[in-house]
């Protein structure tokens, strides 16, 4: 592997920089104000200007679905930026140091993976109705999988029925925890159920695309992540009663939802750590400046050694996450998601751990600023703490790699 980054990605970088530099940090406090604005109006689920405005500056300078690997750009017969996994890693990266920035470039979650899932599943059709306006921006979407009555860290448990009568599926179940469901621009949803409880364990769930607007499709409630509620995004628990849709929108053909979701959650997973390295690498800045600056027991914070014990730790923590990161992203550039699955599980255990601890360092440096919004830090910490349980808890991605380690040594 050449840990060099590509010319391409080393260009990129540098306009992104500037760009974060010159627009999106700027937009932090706006951001913040909007959003208390649009809750004292009753609002709160209206799109944000203050994104809206930074999306055409972005599409301007040419810092659009970044994210599209040249293997699904390929496939949707559409154009992203024409990179692999390892060169976008690295931008995501730079995308994830705030929160809501990687939706200013159109390379949030889950719209991200669920344009994939289109470029590579979908029909012509689904492509032209659904995949082309994501690209575009102009519609959000949402994946339901989660459900509250089962636990879902195991997807054969998964109860939603999708049940074929002639030219339909009609699906009944309750979905939560259904990430970009609170935006009223969410046009789609790609829902997982069960075409044949009597199929093999894994051939008995499949994958489909429901419209938002479906008669029989309800959005409950928003949930709260660690008291905020992630407005207008939202994470939403959701009614499907007796929802009818053509049986034209199901992807690939019944009993192949897992293989769908393996290919879908690579990228996905690549992404998710590499904006939380970035998430990580703020964390250490914001550390690094506050301690420098801050006096307690007559000397600065950065004087004191448990301080620079855990700005050393830092920055390991971070730099060998990020390796790890792009080792993952380069073996799924040359082998595809098999031949990365083991990496992929463990930088999915390694990146949300390693992020939780920095920001956790950084908030006690912080003192009790750290724990109010004054300073991203609180809520950086409930992302990060949030990423252990997203894409599969870390018990599961643990189990993984233990049995592949274990098969080594295993007696024949």
């Amino acid at each position: 592997m050449d840990f060099d980054y590509s010319p391409k990605t080393k260009a990129l970088q540098a306009k992104l920089l500037q760009f974060m530099a010159n627009h999106i940090y700027p937009a932090e406090g706006a951001h913040h104000a909007e959003v208390e604005a649009n809750t004292a109006l009753g609002k709160r689920w209206t799109p944000l200007q203050t994104i809206e405005n930074l999306k055409l500056k972005a599409r301007e300078q040419g810092l659009w679905n970044l994210f599209l690997p040249v293997d699904s750009a390929q496939a949707a017969g559409f154009d992203g930026a024409g990179l692999t996994n390892q060169e976008y890693a690295p931008l995501a990266e730079i995308m994830g140091r705030v929160p809501w920035a990687s939706e200013v470039f159109n390379c949030s979650a889950p719209d991200t993976g669920n344009m994939e899932t289109i470029a590579r599943y979908g029909s012509t059709e689904h492509k032209m109705r659904w995949l082309k306006p994501l690209l575009d921006g102009t519609i959000r979407s949402a994946f339901a999988m989660t459900e509250p009555d089962v636990a879902s860290s195991d997807a054969t448990n998964i109860e939603t029925s999708m049940v074929r009568d002639g030219d339909d599926y009609v699906i009944n179940g309750r979905k939560w925890w259904i990430s970009g469901a609170g935006d009223p621009r969410c046009a789609i949803y790609i829902v997982m159920g069960k075409t044949d409880p009597l199929a093999e364990r894994h051939a008995q769930q499949s994958m489909i695309l429901v419209p938002a607007n479906t008669p029989g499709v309800q959005v409950l409630r928003p949930l709260n992540v660690m008291g905020y509620d992630d407005a207008p995004h939202g994470h939403m628990e959701i009614s499907f009663k007796n929802v009818r849709v053509p049986a034209n929108h199901i992807l690939l053909g019944e009993g192949r939802g897992f293989e769908i979701a393996q290919g879908r959650l690579g990228p996905g997973r690549i992404h998710h750590c590499m904006r939380l390295i970035g998430l990580a690498e703020r964390a250490l800045e914001l550390m690094c400046r506050r301690s420098s600056q801050r006096i307690a027991f007559g000397k600065p914070l950065a004087a004191q050694t448990v301080t620079q014990e855990r700005i050393a730790d830092a920055r390991c923590k971070i730099d060998m996450a990020r390796l790890l990161t792009l080792k993952a992203a380069w073996m799924m550039d040359v082998g595809g998601n098999k031949l990365a699955k083991n990496e992929i599980a463990m930088i999915k255990v390694v990146a949300p751990r390693m992020a939780c601890e920095v920001i956790d360092w950084a908030m006690q440096a912080f003192g009790g600023a750290g724990m109010c919004d004054d300073f991203p830090l609180a809520y950086a910490y409930t992302c990060a703490r949030t990423l252990r349980f997203a894409d599969g808890p870390d018990e599961v991605h643990r189990n993984a790699i233990a049995k592949q380690e274990l098969r080594k040594y295993s007696v024949t």
